[in-house]
């Protein structure tokens, strides 16, 4: 008879230190398109329809309490109009039935980022099932939808002002606890890790505040070619980190 030690996947006997929020910027879908002579949109599908949830699935059986995915941020608007409606389709097509799924597997859905720009049937639906699985308890998935870092802050500098005026908050309380419960993120750890697909090595303003120990990690990779094998490799190289926090 083979030990049941055997029987344990090697990645999962080195995988001791697991991080409880992995952060995801959703890069290179139209390069991993052009490349294989596909339409521009043929990557932000693949995405929606044969990575997100496997990914999902298998940062739950890690251990792994949230993953944000920066999925649409505050710059994409300003892509060709043919792009944007296409993607605002894909988000019509895959919202019900990916939430729906996500239910299912008792996964939570939130969402950060300034809605009020999307069209009011995707802000509905968007409503509806972050309420539909408030409850559940499995993994955190966090939707960033029209998120820029910068605009977070001033968001939130703008609710900080507004409670000074109504006589809600003293400015003597203000610190860097007290102001992280202005920002979309609150209740939410940071990020342990923050990881960018597509061969980029910058952030791009992504979580501005909550970054500030986050490790970083840089794929040269698609984001449509992350797979559950490619998560194991970047939680592994999270292992060997030494994460002192200015200490």
């Amino acid at each position: 008879m083979v030990p049941m030690t055997l029987l344990i996947p090697v990645v999962l006997i080195k995988m001791k230190n697991i991080p409880q929020h992995v952060a995801i910027i959703m890069d290179g879908n139209r390069r991993w398109a052009k490349e294989r002579g596909l339409s521009t949109l043929a990557g932000h599908k693949k995405v929606t329809d044969e990575i997100l949830e496997p990914l999902i699935e298998h940062a739950a059986g890690l251990g792994i309490k949230y993953m944000t995915l920066w999925a649409w941020s505050t710059e994409n608007w300003q892509r060709s109009p043919l792009e944007v409606r296409g993607i605002m389709e894909i988000f019509r097509q895959s919202l019900k039935t990916f939430g729906e799924k996500m239910h299912r597997k008792n996964i939570r859905i939130r969402v950060i980022g300034d809605l009020s720009r999307f069209a009011g049937d995707i802000r509905r639906e968007v409503n509806r099932l972050t309420d539909l699985t408030k409850d559940n308890k499995r993994i955190t998935v966090v939707f960033a939808l029209n998120y820029g870092g910068r605009d977070e802050l001033l968001r939130a500098f703008r609710k900080f002002v507004k409670e000074i005026s109504n006589f809600k908050f003293q400015i003597s309380n203000l610190n860097s606890e007290t102001f992280s419960e202005f920002l979309d993120t609150v209740d939410i750890p940071d990020p342990d890790i923050i990881i960018r697909p597509g061969g980029e090595k910058r952030l791009s303003g992504f979580m501005l505040w909550q970054s500030e120990y986050s490790e970083l990690y840089f794929a040269d990779w698609y984001m449509p070619e992350f797979t559950p094998e490619r998560l194991d490799q970047v939680v592994q190289d999270f292992n060997y980190r030494q994460r002192r926090f200015g200490r």
